[in-house]
C-alpha cells in the first residue's frame, strides 16, 4: 500500500506546487522583504540580521528555481501525454485550434498542465478515501486511476461543448452578419472597413472573431489569407462558402448582390434546420404518449385473455 501511496503523493505535492505558483499571494515575497529596503536605518540595523536574511533569500531562491523546474518539466510532459489520452477517446482536433477558436487565454501547454494537475489532485483524493476505507489495495488502483481518468475527460469535454456552441453561434449569425456585409459594399466601403465596422457593432461571436481578422489586416496580411485563416480555425461550412464569394471582391463589380444571394442561401439552412428540430421534438412529445396508452390497453387486453385461458382449461 506504501508502494502506491507514496507516488501518488509525490504527484499530490508537484501539481500542487504548480497550481499555487500561479496564485499572486503565494509567489510574491512577503511584506516584511519587500519593505526592508525602503525603511530608514535598515542598513545600520541590517548587520545583526544579514546571516537570517541570506538563507531566507537562498531557501526563497532555492524554492523558486525548484518551481521552475518542475514546470519546465511538468508542462511538456502533460501536453505530450494529455493529447494520447485525448486521441484515445476521439478527440482528433488539435487542442491549439480549440482554444483559439473559443478565444481562451491560456495556451495549449498551461492548459493541458492545469487540466493533468487537477486530474491527478481528484484521483489523489479519492485514494486517500479507499484507503481510510480500508478498501482492498487492487480497487483503490482501479478507483484513482478512474477518478483521475474521469477528472481529466470532464475538463475536456468542457472545452469541446464551448468550441461547438461557438461554431454553432456563428452558424446561427451567419445570414445577419452577410446580409450586412451585403448592404455596407453595397453603400460604397470597402471590404476592410466593412469588415472593421462589424468587428465594432458588437460583442457577437462573429464580432469577436472579426476583430482578429481586422487586427490581421492592420499587421499587413492579405484579405483573403487572413479570411481563409478565420474559416479554417472556425470550421463552419456555411461560412466557407461565404469566404468564396468574399474571394472574387477584386473581381466581380456587384459584389453586394452575390453576398446578398448568399445570406439567403445561409438563412434558409439555418430554417432548415430549425424545422427539422421541431419536428424532431414534435415527434419526442408523442413516446410517452403512446407508452401512456400503450400499458393500459395492454392490461386491459391481458384481464380478458387470461379469463379465456382460465375457462378453457377448466372445461
Amino acid at each position: 500500500m506504501i508502494r502506491i501511496i507514496v507516488p501518488f503523493l509525490l504527484l499530490v505535492w508537484s501539481g500542487a506546487a504548480l497550481i499555487l505558483g500561479e496564485l499572486r499571494w503565494f509567489r510574491r515575497p512577503s511584506l516584511s522583504n519587500r519593505l526592508r529596503p525602503h525603511i530608514a536605518g535598515a542598513a545600520a540595523g541590517r548587520t545583526g540580521t544579514t546571516s537570517a536574511t541570506n538563507s531566507d533569500t537562498s531557501i526563497g531562491s532555492d524554492a523558486r528555481q525548484l518551481l521552475r523546474f518542475l514546470r519546465s518539466w511538468f508542462s511538456p510532459t502533460s501536453e505530450r501525454y494529455g493529447d494520447r489520452v485525448a486521441a484515445m477517446f476521439g478527440v482528433a482536433e488539435p487542442l491549439g485550434n480549440r482554444l483559439l477558436r473559443v478565444h481562451a487565454n491560456v495556451g495549449a501547454a498551461e492548459f493541458r498542465s492545469r487540466q493533468v494537475a487537477r486530474s491527478i489532485t481528484a484521483g489523489a483524493v479519492i485514494l486517500m478515501l479507499a484507503v481510510v476505507a480500508g478498501l482492498p489495495a487492487l480497487v483503490v488502483a482501479l478507483a484513482s486511476t478512474a477518478a483521475s481518468l474521469v477528472g481529466f475527460l470532464i475538463i475536456e469535454q468542457q472545452l469541446a461543448h464551448r468550441s461547438e456552441q461557438w461554431k454553432r453561434r456563428i452558424f446561427l449569425e451567419l445570414p445577419v452578419v452577410s446580409e450586412q456585409l451585403g448592404m455596407l459594399l453595397s453603400a460604397g466601403y470597402s471590404l476592410g472597413q466593412a469588415l472593421t465596422r462589424i468587428a465594432n457593432r458588437s460583442d457577437a461571436a462573429i464580432a469577436v472573431d472579426l476583430s482578429v481578422v481586422v487586427g490581421r489586416l492592420q499587421q499587413g496580411v492579405d484579405e483573403s489569407r487572413a479570411l481563409r485563416e478565420w474559416a479554417d480555425l472556425a470550421c463552419v461550412p456555411a461560412l466557407d462558402r461565404l469566404l468564396g464569394v468574399l474571394a472574387l471582391n477584386r473581381e466581380a463589380t456587384d459584389l453586394g448582390a452575390l453576398i446578398t444571394e448568399e445570406a439567403r442561401s445561409a438563412r434558409s439552412e439555418v430554417h432548415r434546420e430549425l424545422i427539422e428540430q421541431l419536428e424532431r421534438r414534435a415527434q419526442q412529445v408523442w413516446i410517452p404518449v403512446t407508452v401512456a396508452t400503450l400499458i393500459p390497453g395492454v392490461l386491459f387486453l391481458a384481464v380478458p385473455f387470461l379469463e379465456a385461458i382460465r375457462l378453457f382449461t377448466t372445461s
